[in-house]
């Protein structure tokens, strides 16, 4: 019996916007969380949260082009594509020895029939590696 794999939004979360049932293991995946993040999650994995190079190397290019005019989501959106955020993340699940080991770990997790619902901070209107993170675990458990 496998589980699934969701994810969402930690501000979901606080507000009840996110479609939870109570049953799920909410898995926060952020490198460097506050507290109030910790509170709104079960549990963090660091090592699945973006490298904090590349993380940086992002929110730089994003605040520049915020600088130049555009809205929020268009410069967090445009700095993920000028900064290859989606391709050096998937480097980092593959290449990161902790990054490795806790998604073997999840996916372990997930094929014992855990629904694990992946939480990082961006909303649903920005590109994020958690849906990338998703897809990943999704494609090793067989799970929707």
């Amino acid at each position: 019996m496998s589980g699934a794999v969701r994810e969402t939004y930690v501000a979901a979360v606080q507000h009840d916007l996110a479609d939870l049932t109570g049953d799920e293991t909410l898995v926060g995946v952020v490198r460097e969380p506050t507290g109030w993040f910790h509170a709104a999650v079960d549990e963090n994995r660091p090592e699945l949260g973006p490298p904090s190079e590349l993380l940086g190397e992002t929110k730089q290019r994003a605040e520049d082009l915020r600088m130049q005019g555009l809205c929020e989501t268009g410069a967090h959106n445009a700095a993920w594509d000028e900064t290859d955020f989606e391709s050096r993340y998937r480097s980092h699940l593959d290449d990161d020895d902790g990054a490795r080991r806790a998604l073997d770990g999840l996916a372990s997790r997930v094929r014992n029939g855990e629904t694990v619902v992946l939480v990082c901070f961006e909303d649903d209107n920005k590109r994020c590696h958690r849906h990338l993170l998703r897809d990943r675990l999704r494609e090793r458990t067989d799970a929707v």
